[in-house]
């Protein structure tokens, strides 16, 4: 099925991702390819909840097998929040967000969504 057409959606619905980041790639959100959706990304924020150290993030948009940098290892300062979009993003049917960490278990991911059919 193809995504729908953004200006003639039935529905919209909230959601929010959470995420305990590693220094492996995980997936964040994904839009499954036979979704029949567009997922709209308002906000993806990283929390360090480590109180003495520093760690790094990357994030990533993958389309077609290949990852598409959105924040490629970013500083996060200790007990600090890193805004990694300003404005909206949309993720296709067979789209998905990753995050990676410099640290296991350092930093919290959060991504506030809304999925139009």
């Amino acid at each position: 099925m193809a995504a729908p057409n953004i200006v003639n959606v039935a529905t919209i619905t909230g959601k929010t991702a959470l995420a305990n980041v590693t220094t492996s790639f995980a997936n964040l959100v994904v839009n499954l390819a036979s979704s029949g959706k567009v997922f709209k990304v308002n906000s993806i924020y990283i929390g360090n909840v480590d109180g003495a150290n520093t760690a790094d993030v990357s994030v990533g948009l993958v389309r077609s097998g290949y990852s598409y940098a959105i924040a490629n290892t970013i500083v996060v300062a200790a007990d600090s929040t890193l805004d990694i979009i300003s404005k909206s993003i949309y993720l296709e049917e067979d789209d998905y967000i990753q995050v990676k960490g410099s640290a296991n278990n350092d930093l919290h991911a959060v991504c506030s969504y809304e999925e139009l059919s």
